[in-house]
């Protein structure tokens, strides 16, 4: 490990030494290094104040650095206090290794020390270097030398104020992350700011301002050659982030300067590095993967009924109704208007849904009224000024519940489970919870009023406004301060868990508020957005960024949540929001019904394309399987698939869904053609299957805008498992399977099929049933090809006889009808089209999903 020859603690700690030539006495402001220790895999350093100003408070004079290789692709560099212990963020939120004591025992004294230490290792990709007179350190690449993260020599440490500054290769670095904003581009521009604070803006206009959630972490794919590294500051404080293209500058407004480094070097491998530390996305239901319907409106039970009739008469599936705040008593959690939504009319609609394989979803807002809350005991609430916290919501005076405190959450849990023996939802959707607060509060203490103000919604507001007070107390003293930015993780922890425990089922829960690792218990949606075409663009940019955050399970509201849509802009959104993972349309009340049903053209585009992705739900699902257990983003930019194409770093108006899709939407009115962009191979359209584009380089290629679907193409080299479409995903479930197998170049193709009970808590584990089949094509000597399965685990299938019916072979090369054998048995030429464009269909199969087969096909001569 670096400079250490033996596994027992190497001692190279030193103070720093008084003599003339020492450099000591070199006039900067930061800190110098005083002592350094390595210990195998990990460094430590003390280090000391040298100059300082005053500006923000007065500087922590002693600082404590800790560096550890933790895994051969993940480094961990902490910088803090020496002499008092600062907040982090908790264990329990990121499960992480415990700090170890100290390393650094000076015992050298008045000994030089050296200009710089590293530590490396020969497993791991990435050293650590160390340089003591001024401080500052280095990550760099030791398989190329490319310095990845080099701060300055000018870092500030106070008790309310770190600012850090790293050097970045502006002509080779991009970098991508840093939310939630709603951003121009998914890449970031260079002199962008963006400020990291939870918060509820209150308004359409949100281009460029701090939203929901708080994500420090960024990926950073370098050119030539597209290696990819990730960094995360683990930090729930406030904080503005500075990006200058040559340099990315962290300003934070508590807690301690934790990065973690992750090596990559591919996108996807980044990724799975980063949810391996984080926690792993939590799998979705089957039934989420299908189209919702929401409207802050629907005025009572009748109007649900009339809208799933709707549904059904123009026959658009429809997957979930869900209800906002409009079903409960006075805006009141775990309640039910009497009039409106009472037990007796709603319990029987939700059964009927629930017998027709359909869901029921409700609102929470994490505010309980404060009349209904007076005999809860103590420590189930915030605290101010030692007394229970009073805000103001939509109920009008409320308490918010300390989801950090043990009681909290289990006061959260014991309400869900008592809502549900009226009304069995099936799942919970988490809203206000950055937390909004409508109560202007006084100021309290020194908290209220940081002395570094960060540019809260673009024009450095209070962090007071519109949300609880940062005075306030959660369990164990923690100041909502320091935990702001943790409120919506803990409250969708909580929900995941009082789901799960009650039902026994795989929860579904979406919150709008997040935090990194919020993935592991919800989904997301991008929040209030507008009904216009800039809107729809943006979305695909917070889609992709939060499939780097480890929440793979992420939409839009589909035609806007305010204003007024017009029919092309809802028909274009239906098109592109058939491949948002997580897939819903949600109105606000004072704007135009715009249920797709209500418009003939919109319901041609949800027809049609809710068609497509119904078909395409066991790719889906099996993509969900691998962002579970990889991280691997459902939806990702084109640049993991080939991060060696410079000219996909930039692609931010199509998308890949999986590696096996490029969707290629309408994103402007009145638009005939979609610009659009092919990376290297070949690529067959989804809908014909003819060969589309063919290039060896990549090219730019302009399609035709197609009237009521997104222009969709098949990668070569993907093998995509399908079935038929029907209105449930529970009736599509229930039909027979088909293979799209879409040739590369040299005649091979692969792809996968995960198939479980789409419900149980857990996905492809110990515990649970699945299949996992793997199938593969390649070339024979001869000329031909033969795909194969490989079965991987099967203890579902086997029970569910499902088989598969159909398999699609695309970009063949023969002049005439091939011969196939399947299972070295010669298929009668009744069930074989082949068609001139390479398109081969083979019909009339009965392939057991969970048995091994192979199929042959012999060209002709």
């Amino acid at each position: 490990m670096g400079s250490s020859s033996a596994n027992h603690v190497a001692l190279v700690a030193f103070l720093v030494c008084l003599l003339p030539h020492c450099g000591s006495a070199k006039q900067h402001s930061g800190y110098d290094v005083v002592s350094v220790a390595e210990s195998g895999n990990r460094l430590s350093a003390g280090l000391k104040l040298v100059g300082g100003t005053t500006k923000f408070g007065p500087d922590v004079k002693r600082l404590s650095l800790s560096a550890s290789m933790e895994t051969d692709s993940r480094l961990h560099v902490r910088i803090t206090d020496a002499d008092r212990a600062r907040w982090e963020v908790p264990r329990d939120v990121i499960p992480r290794p415990a700090l170890q004591d100290d390393l650094v025992e000076p015992t050298a004294r008045h000994a030089a020390l050296p200009s710089s230490h590293t530590l490396s290792s020969a497993s791991s990709d990435l050293n650590f270097t160390i340089h003591t007179a001024p401080f500052r350190f280095t990550v760099t690449r030791r398989s190329t030398g490319d310095v990845l993260f080099d701060t300055s020599a000018t870092l500030v440490f106070k008790d309310r104020y770190l600012e850090v500054t790293s050097a970045l290769p502006a002509g080779r670095s991009s970098l991508y992350g840093l939310g939630e904003h709603t951003k121009r581009t998914f890449r970031l521009r260079h002199n962008d700011s963006f400020t990291l604070w939870n918060e509820d803006l209150g308004r359409s206009d949100q281009l460029d301002l701090n939203l929901y959630g708080s994500h420090p972490f960024y990926m950073d794919v370098r050119s030539p050659g597209g290696a990819a590294h990730g960094v995360l500051l683990l930090n729930s404080n406030g904080m503005d982030i500075h990006y200058g293209g040559s340099s990315i500058t962290y300003k934070v407004i508590g807690g301690v300067i934790d990065f973690y480094f992750f090596a990559g070097p591919s996108p996807l491998a980044v990724v799975d590095q980063y949810t391996q530390f984080i926690g792993r996305p939590a799998p979705m239901p089957y039934w989420s993967f299908g189209y919702h319907q929401c409207r802050y409106g629907y005025k009572n039970v009748e109007a649900l009924e009339d809208v799933v009739a709707g549904y059904a008469k123009a026959k658009i599936p429809l997957e979930a109704m869900w209800t906002d705040i409009d079903y409960m008593d006075g805006y009141q959690d775990f309640t039910l208007d009497p009039v409106n939504y009472p037990a007796k009319r709603l319990r029987p609609f939700v059964d009927r849904l629930h017998s027709n394989g359909q869901k029921y979803v409700v609102i929470l807002d994490p505010e309980i009224k404060r009349t209904a809350a007076l005999h809860e005991k103590d420590g189930v609430f915030l605290k101010w000024n030692g007394s229970t916290l009073v805000g103001e919501v939509w109920p009008g005076e409320v308490y918010f519940p300390d989801f950090m405190s043990p009681s909290g959450a289990e006061y959260w849990e014991r309400k869900i489970s008592e809502f549900r023996r009226t009304i069995p939802v099936d799942g919970l959707w988490c809203d206000m919870n950055e937390p909004a607060n409508f109560r202007d509060m006084p100021t309290l203490n020194a908290l209220d009023d940081p002395p570094y103000r960060i540019n809260n919604a673009g024009v450095h507001r209070d962090i007071n406004n519109h949300s609880v007070p940062v005075s306030a107390t959660h369990y164990n003293g923690v100041s909502e301060y320091d935990a702001h930015n943790l409120f919506g993780f803990l409250e969708a922890r909580a929900t995941h868990d009082g789901l799960l425990r009650d039902t026994k089922r795989r929860p579904f829960v979406l919150s709008r508020s997040t935090f990194v690792g919020s993935g592991r218990y919800a989904a997301h949606w991008t929040g209030d957005n507008d009904a216009r075409w800039d809107e729809m663009r943006h979305s695909i940019n917070t889609i992709l960024s939060f499939g780097l955050f480890g929440i793979p399970m992420i939409g839009s509201d589909i035609c806007g949540f305010t204003g007024n849509s017009s029919q092309e802009l809802c028909s274009r959104w239906i098109q592109l929001g058939a491949f948002y993972p997580f897939m819903r349309g949600h109105s606000e009340k004072k704007t135009i019904r715009r249920e797709f049903y209500l418009w003939e053209s919109t319901a041609r585009s949800a027809r049609k394309s809710f068609g497509t992705r119904y078909r395409l739900l066991p790719y889906f699902y099996t993509l969900m399987y691998e962002a579970h257990k990889t991280g691997a983003p459902m939806v990702r930019p084109l640049f993991f698939s080939y991060p060696h194409d410079a000219n996909t770093y930039g692609v931010d108006r199509q998308f890949l869904f999986g590696p096996g899709l490029l969707v290629s939407p309408v994103m402007e009115p009145g638009a005939t053609t979609v610009d659009a962009y092919f990376p290297a191979g070949r690529w067959f359209s989804l809908y014909d299957y003819s060969l589309a584009v063919a290039t060896r380089t990549g090219k730019r290629v302009t399609l035709p805008a197609l009237a009521d679907a997104a222009n969709v193409h098949v990668a070569g080299g993907s093998i995509l498992p399908t079935q038929l479409p029907a209105l449930t995903t529970s009736r599509a479930r229930q039909t027979e399977f088909r293979l799209l197998v879409a040739l590369a170049e040299n005649g091979t193709a692969k792809g996968e099929l995960f198939l479980d009970d789409g419900e149980s808590p857990e996905m492809g584990g110990a515990r649970s049933k699945w299949t996992l089949v793997k199938f593969s094509c390649d070339k024979e000597s001869r000329g031909g090809i033969t795909m194969r399965s490989h079965v991987v685990h099967n203890t579902y299938a086997p029970s569910r006889k499902l088989a598969i019916s159909k398999v699609v072979f695309m970009g063949l090369q023969s002049p005439a009808a091939p011969k196939v054998y399947v299972n070295g048995v010669q298929l009668k030429a009744a069930g074989i089209v082949y068609r001139r464009n390479g398109v081969l269909t083979v019909s009339g199969l009965s392939l057991v999903v969970g048995e091994k087969f192979d199929i042959n096909v012999v060209m002709s001569h």
